[in-house]
């Protein structure tokens, strides 16, 4: 009986361990547990990035690079389907998207390995997902950066400082919406094609006037001009806006409104 026992035993302590490996392979090929925020690299980027694109909301490289177009990628998932949007990959939000997608860990290693370009959508034979190479041999180990590109450093401190002097005390939105309109200004042939150019402009801006241009400028502020830079404009493409409770000049009031955020008039 002790000899059948002992049996026993080790049958059972096999099949534990045997349950506890293969436990750990699945989890293996998964996330892990840290908080994916803007900047991160690595292979959970690398992962999030594919199973975003398997679903058809990021269709960026796949990198390993947490960049904006990833950021903007992620809060347009977390808001179709029903979570906080914050642009934070942690559990509730890993979970759902490990759920609504699937990621072929291996195929999307060998293609960035291989330095080619692909498209990991859902349906799509793998077959034809695999795009030219790029004449490299040596993968390049993913590098983060802080500056947009087609933006100076100094372009965007100048940035910050006009929509801190302008909109510090507005909602967010609208604080966005100020870096949006330097911006479209910038891409309009009516204005100077330069951010110190518009914002420097003769009268354009009441914080240069009076000096509040240089006043050091909050997070929240740089904050509102990087996602004006990439792409969010709540002014809906509007040249000017003004203070109603403020403003002197009646010219002003003649431009086409578009919307109000906060205290400010968004126009043409």
């Amino acid at each position: 009986m002790r000899y059948y026992k002992m049996v026993r035993l080790i049958l059972l302590l096999f099949l534990c361990t045997l349950m506890i490996s293969t436990t750990n392979v699945k989890e293996s090929n998964a996330f892990t547990n840290q908080v994916i925020q803007l900047g991160a690299v690595g292979d959970d980027v690398i992962e999030l990035q594919a199973r975003l694109q398997y679903i058809g909301f990021y269709t960026g490289k796949i990198d390993g690079v947490f960049g904006w177009g990833t950021y903007w990628a992620l809060r347009n998932f977390q808001n179709d389907f029903g979570m906080k949007v914050d642009g934070l990959a942690g559990s509730e939000t890993k979970e759902k998207l490990v759920k609504a997608s699937k990621y072929n860990k291996q195929f999307v290693k060998e293609q960035i390995n291989k330095g080619k370009s692909f498209s990991h959508y859902g349906g799509t034979d793998l077959a034809k997902q695999t795009g030219p190479g790029k004449n490299t041999t040596t993968p390049q180990k993913p590098t983060a950066t802080n500056t947009p590109t087609g933006f100076s450093q100094n372009d965007i401190n100048l940035m910050a400082n006009a929509v801190h002097g302008e909109a510090r005390g507005e909602p967010y939105e609208g604080q966005v919406a100020v870096a949006a309109v330097i911006l479209n200004r910038v891409n309009s042939a009516s204005f100077p094609n330069t951010v110190a150019g518009v914002i420097f402009e003769p009268g354009a801006f009441t914080a240069v006037a009076d000096g509040q241009i240089w006043l050091t400028p909050n997070e929240t502020s740089k904050r509102a001009v990087l996602d004006a830079i990439n792409g969010w404009d709540p002014s809906t493409g509007a040249l000017y806006y003004f203070n109603p409770n403020t403003a002197t000049s009646a010219w002003i009031w003649t431009r086409p409104q578009i919307k109000q955020i906060g205290e400010h008039i968004f126009c043409m």
